[in-house]
């Protein structure tokens, strides 16, 4: 913008096995692209000159604004890749929203591990007084965006940008304390009847993992055990070693939006989602986790736990991918100003696009997503 208890031993045991993978088997580096020129690895899916006329648009075509890189991974190998001037394979880019989906696969990875539990009152504090509504609100509840809390994502209506809860979050007034601004929100809906994109809630489970990992309140200690956490189980098993995670000074991850990553580091996490939470053959990650974020909530049918789908929402609202023109089990994390993690499990493909384009002019930008799946074939 964007099941409940598995077994601990396992999960760790993944875990130290994809460590011990790590050093095995990777392909030769291969030479740097370079900026404003494709780099085509492989042509063993698709033509080169194919490809490259369906990337080059991203770059060349003005209705499609900044694209500042571009990888495609094909049957988990990156076959192509291209960057604008001043843009690199070692430019960590910011995730915006896409660091919701990130955010999801870090609480699916503590659920494993039993420090918390999907369907179980969220334990926020600030919620546990007497007849307090918010009690009721669940983590399944936070990750289908349905808690019900009043929240304004981005100026709408009479609504000034500097009056939107996100702004005022992440900038002003909450952005000593985010996790106690979005956490301190009443409810305007009964929890799991509505759908209303939130960035607060993204913001509300980074803080209740920090909390199962640290009792401490010191902002030091919290931000270095969720930072650690993060790297051991997700960052450094993928081999996302870019990844830096931004924090407030209260010490919680800015978990809706702002993580910093290389292009090449988004899209091994877009694999490891196509993969079912799995990276050379170690499943890090509970297949029923992923089946549940790629499951449609209740309230949208084109939104799972975190994550979007290429399916016709049922609100009265743009639709966010492009049902009917891919598969529908096409799924994609999503970032503010056109920031693309896209999945095609039926081509064994991810795309990542990271750039600059206004939020209300990326209709060309899914065109052009549609015509570069388009030209591989399905499995």
């Amino acid at each position: 913008m964007p099941r409940n208890k598995f077994v601990a031993a396992a999960t760790a045991f993944c875990t130290i096995a994809t460590l011990a993978l790590a050093s095995c088997g990777e392909e030769p580096a291969a030479k740097p692209p370079v900026p404003g020129q494709t780099m085509i690895v492989s042509d063993a899916v698709v033509g080169k000159e194919k490809l490259g006329d369906a990337i080059a648009p991203f770059f060349e075509d003005p209705a499609l604004s900044e694209t500042r890189a571009l990888v495609v991974m094909q049957g988990g190998r990156v076959i192509a890749e291209r960057y604008a001037p001043g843009y690199g394979p070692e430019t960590r880019l910011i995730s915006w929203s896409m660091a919701k989906s990130v955010t999801a696969t870090l609480v699916g990875l503590m659920v494993a591990d039993g420090r918390l539990a999907l369907d179980e009152p969220a334990p926020v504090p600030e919620w546990q007084t007497p007849r307090d509504s918010r009690a009721q609100i669940t983590l399944r509840h936070l990750l289908h965006m349905s808690s019900g809390l009043d929240h304004t994502e981005l100026a709408e209506g009479d609504v000034e940008i500097f009056d939107a809860d996100t702004p005022r979050m992440l900038f002003l007034d909450g952005r000593e304390n985010i996790a106690r601004y979005a956490e301190t929100r009443p409810l305007e809906a009964q929890p799991g009847r509505k759908f209303e994109y939130s960035s607060a809630t993204s913001n509300i489970l980074a803080d209740i993992m920090t909390r199962s990992l640290t009792e401490s309140t010191d902002p030091a200690v919290r931000r270095d055990a969720m930072l650690e956490y993060a790297r051991g189980r997700l960052f450094e098993p993928l081999g996302m070693t870019s990844a830096i995670p931004q924090f407030d000074r209260n010490g919680t991850m800015l978990g809706g939006s702002m993580i910093h990553a290389t292009a090449r580091d988004w899209a091994k996490f877009g694999e490891f989602l196509r993969n079912n939470g799995s990276v050379r053959a170690a499943q890090l990650l509970p297949t029923s986790w992923t089946r549940f974020m790629k499951t449609p909530s209740k309230n949208d049918n084109s939104y799972g736990g975190h994550i979007w789908l290429n399916r016709p929402n049922n609100a009265d609202r743009n639709q966010v991918l492009f049902p009917g023109k891919a598969p529908s089990d096409v799924f994609a994390a999503l970032g503010h100003l056109g920031q693309f993690i896209i999945v095609s499990p039926q081509h064994r493909l991810t795309i990542v696009r990271l750039g600059k384009t206004d939020d209300n002019k990326l209709d060309p930008l899914d065109d052009q997503f549609v015509k570069l799946i388009s030209i591989f074939p399905k499995n």
